[in-house]
């Protein structure tokens, strides 16, 4: 039985709660949804907002904006769901375990923990409604080698936030998973209230409960329209609606917005593709299914069990292919890719070695060069909001990146901290066509590579250790002296300062790796592109630090 109108709207109006790491907004400041005042479905009339992309970020969006009174129209070229996009697959995990995130991780984990208890709450009631479940609690595990970064900074976070995390010992594992070979294993952790979530299914039913409350859902490839000065009047659709018009737009275009804005985002988000295989089970064994067996993460993979009623199949996710047009790229790849998966499967699951292949998923992720969420306005259009970058892991934050997304558009979110994190000049990144020599460029885009910074690390404890800490060089200490300054000034301070005995001894190379190395300190990732000795080109490298708190 489908939830009629008023009575959705009665349950729903009420504001939802604060982001964590945010300012929040009392509910009685909202404005509210009147339940008597039926939507108006005349597609000529303006609506306040157009959100244009019904995936994760678009969804979501657009379900909040409508919850805080907005009148709203999404529109998207395949509709929510659809096999093209990056949330099309069956299933998405949920976890926290982001302590390889740089200076985003004590963000993304709070907000992913958040996220967890949202997805729940959100299929109570809509999976109810809908007849689905969405959400399911099944754990998740971590297996490394050894300690390694990732682990350890996961671990400290975990502490910090108060999310239930626990240390297993690999013979604990080996008995209660038997099914698991864990050869050359020894870090095994597990974090109890992740889990996975039906991603198509998901994108379907966020999409009906925005319609449920008012809002209106079209169909087409849209395009920039008519400007006014510095605002856009309206879209282009290929759909019926043909143009449509609003106060404000909010692109949540994913893999697409390369194409949308190739000057703008080209140069700020990839679009490599990720390959998903789903194995059968063995027939009347239910150990690879929900709920015997959590998620789990291997290096470079990571995957989940069966999930019931319909079981299509024990997942194995593995990296994919190189940036293609999402509108036009094969999502059969080459069948050279399955031998990786069931090479996994028999090194780590070795009872489904054998098992048949039940199908395949491709889809383009949007990877962001500062490796964070982009939230920004268009720098030349002032009504027009950009929410993408979701870097492979963007679909399990819907349910609060929607809401805050949301709260930006409509001025009710004033966190400059949040917005900073998540603006463009974080992403500013070199291509072939501005290069290093014309454009600023972000030091969260990988302007270091790790051979540098091992060498910086080198070279800093033998010239710098005597005197110095790594301490006295990250934290607050590092961010209060040099945020927004240039990678530049850091050589040049180090140059004419250290060593102490006899500052400026060192060479060029020397100083550019200790740059490199207490970049690395401060939570800004390596990359392929070698730190440069040219002044010129240090001088454009701009210090970007960011701290939760």
């Amino acid at each position: 039985m489908s939830l009629d109108r008023r009575g959705f709207l009665k349950r729903m109006v009420v504001a939802p709660t604060g982001l964590m790491l945010g300012s929040t907004v009392p509910a009685s400041n909202l404005p509210l949804v009147n339940p008597e005042q039926r939507p108006t479905r005349a597609r000529d009339r303006a609506a306040d907002v157009i959100v244009v992309g019904a995936g994760a970020f678009g969804g979501w969006t657009a379900y909040y904006l409508r919850r805080f009174g907005a009148s709203v129209k999404l529109v998207d070229a395949y509709g929510p769901g659809n096999s093209r996009s990056t949330s099309g697959d069956e299933t998405r995990g949920v976890r926290s375990s982001y302590g390889d995130k740089g200076i985003w991780a004590e963000l993304w984990m709070t907000w992913a923990n958040e996220a967890i208890d949202r997805w729940a709450r959100f299929d109570e009631e809509w999976g109810r409604e809908m007849k689905v479940r969405l959400f399911f609690k099944t754990g998740d595990m971590i297996f490394r080698p050894a300690p390694d970064p990732f682990t350890s900074r996961t671990q400290e976070f975990w502490k910090k936030l108060g999310i239930p995390f626990e240390v297993l010992t690999v013979e604990d594992v080996a008995r209660e998973y038997p099914i698991l070979d864990l050869a050359n294993i020894t870090v095994a952790l597990r974090e109890p209230r992740a889990g996975v979530v039906r991603a198509r299914r998901a994108c379907e039913v966020v999409a009906e409960a925005f319609r449920q409350a008012g809002g209106e859902l079209l169909m087409g490839y849209a395009e920039l329209g008519a400007r006014d000065g510095n605002r856009l009047q309206n879209i282009r659709t290929t759909g019926p609606a043909a143009t449509l018009a609003a106060k404000t737009f909010v692109f949540a275009l994913g893999p697409w917005f390369p194409k949308a804005f190739p000057a703008l985002m080209g140069p700020r988000i990839r679009t490599p593709l990720g390959h998903v295989h789903y194995f059968g089970t063995p027939p009347g064994d239910d150990r690879f299914t929900f709920p015997n067996l959590p998620s789990y993460n291997f290096p470079g993979v990571t995957g989940w069990p069966a999930l019931g009623p319909d079981n299509r199949g024990f997942r194995v996710r593995m990296r994919g292919d190189t940036p293609t047009d999402p509108d036009t790229s094969q999502r059969a790849f080459e069948r050279k890719n399955d031998k990786l998966a069931r090479r996994f499967l028999n090194a780590r699951f070795p009872p489904l070695g054998d098992s048949p292949l039940l199908e395949t998923r491709a889809c383009h992720y949007d990877f962001s060069a500062s490796r964070n969420f982009i939230i920004d306005r268009h720098p030349e259009l002032e009504n027009v909001w950009l929410a993408g970058g979701g870097s492979a892991e963007g679909f399990k934050f819907g349910p609060v990146l929607g809401e805050y997304i949301a709260k930006r558009v409509l001025d009710l979110e004033t966190d400059d901290r949040l917005a900073d994190a998540f603006s463009l000049k974080m992403s500013e990144t070199a291509t072939a066509e501005n290069g290093l020599d014309t454009a600023a460029v972000s030091s969260l885009t990988g302007v270091y590579t790790q051979a540098q910074a091992s060498k910086g690390a080198e070279t800093y404890r033998r010239h710098c250790g005597s005197c110095h800490t790594p301490a006295a060089h990250s934290g607050e200490a590092f961010q209060s002296a040099w945020d927004g300054r240039t990678a530049f000034e850091l050589f040049d301070y180090l140059r004419t300062t250290m060593p102490d005995d006899r500052p400026g001894r060192l060479s060029r190379g020397q100083y550019t790796d200790v740059v490199a190395y207490l970049l690395q300190q401060n939570g800004m990732p390596a990359g392929q592109r070698r730190l440069s000795t040219d002044p010129a080109r240090l001088e454009r490298i701009r210090i970007a630090t960011w701290r939760a708190r």
